[in-house]
């Protein structure tokens, strides 16, 4: 690990400033992200705001995330990240690691958006600069989670409730965004 290389909490080594990265996701209250290869709920309201968020961006996506999709997200640009050589899907482009993928996306986009799941939010956590979170107020079951996040390196800096919905808005302390 180089000198300025994030820590794994998702803090920076140095105060050396990162190129935009936006994560977008939604968890429960105790912070699941996915059940069995599915949301473990159906928010209407949450995908509008999903939407609003990735539209006119790249999206870099697991490919089981693209799977629990099904096909590439419309006027979006959709990089999947997998471990399969082989595989391809229309409309997507493929990659191997993180690193590529965001390499890639910002190529056209100033800042891409990360959508999942659990094993890429954890690996991109430390390179984001911003986080725009939905907290579902239940707690679910389930096997794919957010990871935890450092209140040091992270502040809260919008949040809107709509029912048991919390859109928040966090973004990394020191960046400046």
């Amino acid at each position: 690990m180089t000198a300025d290389a994030p820590t794994e909490n998702g803090g920076p080594r140095t105060e050396h400033a990162l190129p935009p990265l936006a994560l977008v996701a939604a968890m429960s209250l105790n912070r699941v992200i996915g059940r069995l290869g599915e949301l473990p709920w159906h928010e209407p309201e949450d995908l509008r705001h999903f939407r609003d968020l990735t539209v006119g961006h790249a999206v870099i996506m697991g490919r089981k995330t693209f799977d629990v999709l099904g096909k590439p997200l419309p006027r979006r640009r959709n990089l999947i990240i997998t471990r399969k050589p082989d595989w391809t899907s229309e409309g997507c482009e493929v990659f191997a690691d993180l690193a590529s993928a965001i390499a890639a996306a910002r190529t056209t986009d100033a800042e891409p958006r990360i959508i999942g799941g659990g094993e890429i939010y954890a690996q991109a956590l430390p390179l984001a600069t911003i986080i725009h979170l939905t907290v579902i107020g239940i707690q679910v079951e389930g096997d794919a989670f957010f990871p935890e996040l450092d209140d040091k390196v992270w502040r809260e800096r919008e949040r809107r409730g709509s029912g048991h919905l919390a859109f928040r808005t966090l973004e990394r302390v020191g960046t400046g965004s």
